[in-house]
């Protein structure tokens, strides 16, 4: 299995809307993801994402096949030396150990690009597959904010995983 990560192209809109489309993708991400999430979405935000001087976002390829997203979003002001990350793949690709490898590749993207002292993300009381991909790349639990976030109008704890840079 060869995972890469590569700059979004317009053709990936179909591949994009299938995969973030999905219901349980969907409930592990922010609710600014569009759902249900079509096409025109899809290049609407790829759009969005060609305009950025900066690349933070990345397509997730295995093997030629588009199966996911991974990205970072640079902080401001006193949290200047911070990154968040946020990823999802495709459900059918799930367990397979890609997501492990994405964040791999984008801490490393990040450290030789950036800055930064810190990078983390924050992720739902439920998704313990998510916290095992951030563990396995050197994240720890910093903190669990109890009932800091809402999906599908359920309020949830929210863990936030850190990884220090040195």
């Amino acid at each position: 299995m060869n995972v890469i990560l590569r700059e979004w192209k317009r053709s990936d809109a179909a591949a994009l809307a299938k995969i973030a489309n999905n219901k349980k993708v969907w409930d592990n991400v922010r609710d600014r993801l569009p759902h249900p999430y079509t096409k025109k979405d899809a290049k609407e935000w790829l759009t969005l994402v060609k305009k950025q001087e900066t690349i933070t976002t990345f397509c997730v390829e295995v093997d030629g096949e588009m199966v996911g997203s991974v990205g970072f979003t640079l902080k401001e002001d006193v949290y200047r030396k911070n990154a968040e990350i946020g990823y999802f793949i495709g459900e059918e690709h799930w367990g397979r150990g890609i997501a492990t490898e994405a964040v791999r590749q984008l801490v490393a993207y990040i450290q030789k690009n950036f800055d930064l002292v810190r990078i983390y993300a924050e992720v739902f009381e439920y998704n313990k597959a998510s916290m095992q991909v951030l563990e396995k790349n050197g994240f720890y639990l910093e903190c669990i904010r109890k009932k800091a976030a809402i999906k599908n109008n359920v309020v949830l704890d929210d863990y936030v995983w850190v990884k220090l840079l040195e």
